[in-house]
């Protein structure tokens, strides 16, 4: 019996994830028909989803932020690889996946979060593995919101 090599294993994981996503695409509810993902709706009236952007590329994943509190996330995560990905959000209360996109597409998941610690990763075969995941925590209740900007605020906005 002969050992793979390398490139017959990648190969081979590459196959299997493909097959995960078209099997995952086959038993979704979700009424798309493919290509780029639109936005989820809009927040229930009265609230509203503090955005993240997740770049997901070969293997690894960016966040636009790293500061958390409680509250309502849509994570629009940016496949900029050479590989199918997707995006899970686990933590206290479960888990959340994004559905499956190709390289140059986007999709949106809302999640809300909850005070904890959180693992963020790719589901595909192999890619977590890879080192395609992160972790953030999530501290403290909502910042309050306001409409009237603070004269003492000197941020340039976003922390950056």
């Amino acid at each position: 019996m002969t050992i793979p090599s390398t490139r017959q294993r990648v190969l081979l994981g590459v196959a299997a994830g493909g097959l995960t996503a078209v099997l995952a695409a086959c038993g979704s509810s979700s009424s798309g028909s493919g290509g780029t993902a639109t936005a989820p709706p809009p927040p229930k009236s009265g609230t509203s989803a503090s955005q993240v952007t997740a770049e997901l590329s070969d293997f690894h994943i960016k966040l636009s932020t790293e500061k958390f509190t409680a509250g309502t996330y849509t994570f629009t995560a940016k496949n900029t690889g050479h590989h199918e990905h997707a995006l899970v959000v686990q933590g206290p209360g479960g888990a959340n996946r994004s559905k499956t996109v190709s390289p140059g597409e986007s999709t949106a998941l809302t999640v809300t979060l909850k005070s904890g610690t959180y693992q963020i990763y790719c589901p595909i075969d192999g890619h977590k593995d890879l080192g395609m995941k992160t972790g953030i925590t999530v501290g403290g209740a909502p910042a309050p919101s306001t409409n009237k900007p603070s004269n003492n605020d000197q941020s340039p906005g976003n922390g950056y």
